[in-house]
């Protein structure tokens, strides 16, 4: 005599349903069902309605003990970077920390060198000390669905300087794609027609922003030249980098870099073979971190400004903990060119001023 599996043939094990296999069944967001199992007001009756009918189908089953315990604060916040190493990273948490100072909470760091694997496990870990959210610089790699775990989790998330997954998210950030156009148009204003872009391996959204940029600009200058070195982000790239395009016929006249520190190895690697920077080849960097103005000669960078990156982001994971259905917020702020001598001009040129990168853009 056959016996069913289960009474319900569309009815699976409640511990692996999800919220989003809800929102799908019921043909609603996530966030919706999301406010179904916090009770909220504020989804309509009828929605509310077809969500239960659809918890009730597969089988969910809500558990708000869990929940309960999620809501409790902790005043902590995790933030995860890829590249401790990198001075940028070190004013960018002292934003975090002076935002966080202010409202009584204080922050766990982990580097993931740029893993998923290593990313993950901090984040599991972070969760077991039941942070009350996340500032997340994600990892190359890292799986969209990521963000929606966070959320099951019950654990705020905002991204920084990198993104992943389909808006609506909350997110901090520099507009990179406006620096890398602003030192493009500063280098033509100079006379510059050969410019080269140096570094940036992995096809996250900062090193897209910066490429199309510098795509961008060549199209609008009307520029033949085209060279844009793929390679890992540190002085050493820059100094390979560099020895490799000045052997080359022609070589370019100026090199806009993806962040300071490939700047840095450029200059290098210019002195190197006998030439000067800013007079036998132009250099700019990324993100103007403090090193940049004692340079020799001072480096011209394009200012992505951290310490108020990280300021905007805990800013916003404040917000998210407070009023977790509220609207996702993006802050991008707005870079401005310094102009010094590696550039082979003092003063900057008409083109490359912006308005005060300190309001920001707020999407």
């Amino acid at each position: 005599m056959r016996q069913d599996a289960s009474p319900r043939q569309d009815q699976r094990d409640s511990a692996s349903v999800t919220l989003q296999d809800i929102a799908a069944h019921a043909g609603v967001s996530r966030s919706t069902v999301s406010l179904v199992l916090r009770e909220s007001p504020l989804v309509a009756e009828r929605t509310r309605l077809k969500v239960q009918r659809s918890i009730k189908a597969l089988g969910y089953v809500y558990n708000r003990g869990a929940a309960a315990l999620r809501g409790s604060r902790t005043s902590t916040l995790g933030v995860v970077v890829y590249d401790i190493a990198n001075p940028f990273f070190g004013a960018m948490v002292a934003g975090i920390d002076a935002a966080l100072n202010r409202e009584g909470y204080v922050s766990f760091l982990a580097n993931s060198e740029d893993s998923p694997a290593r990313q993950q496990r901090f984040l599991e870990r972070m969760r077991e000390h039941q942070v009350d959210g996340i500032l997340l610089c994600p990892a190359e790699g890292t799986d969209p669905a990521l963000i929606d775990t966070l959320d099951d989790w019950g654990m705020a998330c905002v991204q920084v300087l990198r993104h992943v997954g389909e808006p609506p998210f909350d997110y901090a950030g520099a507009n990179f794609h406006q620096g890398v156009c602003q030192a493009m148009n500063h280098l033509v204003a100079l006379g510059h027609r050969r410019i080269a872009f140096l570094g940036g391996h992995s096809e996250h959204s900062a090193t897209r922003e910066r490429w199309q940029g510098y795509r961008e600009s060549l199209e609008h200058h009307q520029l033949a030249y085209q060279r844009l070195l793929r390679s890992t982000v540190t002085r050493r790239d820059g100094v390979d980098m560099i020895e490799k395009l000045m052997a080359e016929s022609p070589a370019p006249t100026a090199v806009v870099c993806h962040n300071d520190l490939v700047a840095f190895g450029a200059m290098l690697g210019l002195k190197r073979l006998g030439l000067v920077p800013g007079v036998d080849c132009a250099v700019i960097g990324t993100d103007d971190v403090e090193e940049a103005s004692l340079g020799d000669p001072a480096l011209t960078s394009i200012a992505t400004h951290p310490h108020a990156i990280g300021e905007e982001a805990a800013r916003l994971a404040l917000r998210r903990i407070a009023n977790p259905a509220g609207a996702r917020e993006q802050v991008v702020l707005a870079p401005r060119l310094q102009v010094r001598d590696s550039c082979g001009a003092a003063r900057p040129a008409s083109d490359a001023a912006v308005p005060d990168p300190a309001a920001g853009e707020h999407a």
